[in-house]
């Protein structure tokens, strides 16, 4: 009986824990399989999507993005994306009265009523309205919602769950812990009248172990397309932060940003022409557009002479926009620098980001007009409609 009675209580434990987190079988599960099968796709599904959170008291929350295919810029059509949540309370609970409602498993289970599917069309676009979830009651866990992919003829796999930029229970420490699978999860959330909007794009295949497709976005130097470049603080020599240590991501992330990088081999002719076509196209998009150079050569380091030299190249070119900063290497651990994983000893490292998230990565680039043109057209391909206003 004293042992019936303790098998009782830990199954009892385990139901409670494993349809608290909802997160626990998938985790621990030796493939990619995802939170529900392939036969519960409805047969009719669009690219927008409105859940039954959306009808009940609570935030009401947009939520948007690309599909793209495993080159990380094509967007991907026929991609199906299974969503839940839990409710604003925090929790997963059945409602009979909503057609969508799932019922509870042998163990508990259950993703619960505000769920559903959207299908990419030839944009590889996706839109679902919902509310803002709550965290579980428990209250160590973000504010969540899970997130399942199927590609066409694919096997399904679930990707990081949507987080949230302010959420207050947000840390570094959980940030660097975070898998990117299908690239960050975490949204930076935007207020416009009543209404949040959230963009999360989805990049197909990437940080996905066993992926049957080459996913040709990673490089020897940099954060991979799709992942999010974490805050770092360089030393502003010149531009509008002169004498600080402002982070790019942290002050400027709305809108779109370039990071220009360049370690131990520098070819001041080339940075001197990247920094003027860089310079003019800041001043031309205006806010919508925030450029940074950061070098990082650690041989012969010293503070005051970096300082000085990137003074007298703002002043040349009369920079007015871009900022001119430094840091002691690209391993720097002070500065967080190293978690860009640069390569100090590339000619130069590009990252194009979004509101954090990577969107063009580029190395060793020489100032061509048609290199020019290709930032450029990928700031243009990754423009949103909802954000740049």
């Amino acid at each position: 009986m004293k042992h019936t009675c303790h098998f009782l209580f830990s199954l009892l434990l385990f139901i409670l824990f494993t349809s608290c987190t909802g997160q626990t079988n998938r985790r621990a599960s030796a493939n990619n399989r995802v939170d529900t099968p392939g036969s519960a796709i409805p047969q009719n599904i669009t690219s927008t999507d409105t859940s039954a959170g959306w009808f009940q008291p609570g935030q009401k929350l947009m939520l948007t993005g690309v599909v793209y295919k495993p080159d990380s810029k094509t967007p991907a059509p026929g991609v199906v994306v299974y969503y839940y949540q839990t409710n604003t309370a925090g929790r997963y609970l059945h409602k009979p009265e909503e057609k969508r409602s799932m019922l509870p498993n042998v163990l508990g289970q259950t993703h619960g009523y505000i769920r559903g599917w959207v299908k990419t069309g030839s944009d590889g676009k996706y839109t679902i309205y919902t509310v803002k979830p709550g965290p579980y009651p428990v209250g160590t866990e973000l504010a969540h919602i899970h997130l399942t992919v199927k590609e066409p003829g694919d096997p399904e796999y679930y990707i990081d769950d949507i987080v949230f930029d302010d959420d207050k229970l947000m840390t570094t420490k959980k940030r660097l812990k975070m898998e990117n699978r299908g690239g960050s999860g975490v949204v930076r959330l935007i207020k416009k009248d009543s209404l949040l909007i959230g963009e999360r794009n989805i990049f197909l295949g990437l940080n996905i172990p066993g992926y049957p497709k080459n996913n040709i976005s990673g490089s020897d130097t940099g954060k991979k397309i799709g992942d999010d470049i974490m805050s770092f603080t360089p030393t502003h020599a010149w531009g509008p932060d002169k004498g600080s240590k402002a982070c790019p991501v942290c002050k400027y992330g709305r809108y779109h940003g370039i990071l220009y990088f360049v370690g131990n081999k520098p070819n001041w002719i080339e940075i001197k022409q990247w920094l003027t076509l860089l310079e003019a196209e800041s001043k031309k998009r205006g806010k919508y557009l925030k450029v940074y150079f950061i070098y990082g050569n650690e041989m012969g380091y010293d503070k005051h002479v970096r300082e000085k030299e990137l003074e007298n190249i703002g002043k040349e070119l009369q920079i007015e926009r871009t900022a001119l900063t430094f840091v002691p290497s690209f391993s720097d651990i002070d500065s967080d620098i190293y978690l860009t994983r640069i390569n100090a000893n590339s000619d130069n490292s590009f990252l194009l980001y979004k509101r954090s998230n990577v969107i063009g990565k580029y190395v060793n680039l020489k100032p061509t007009e048609e290199n020019f043109h290709m930032i450029l057209n990928r700031l243009d391909e990754t423009i949103n409609e909802y954000f740049e206003q």
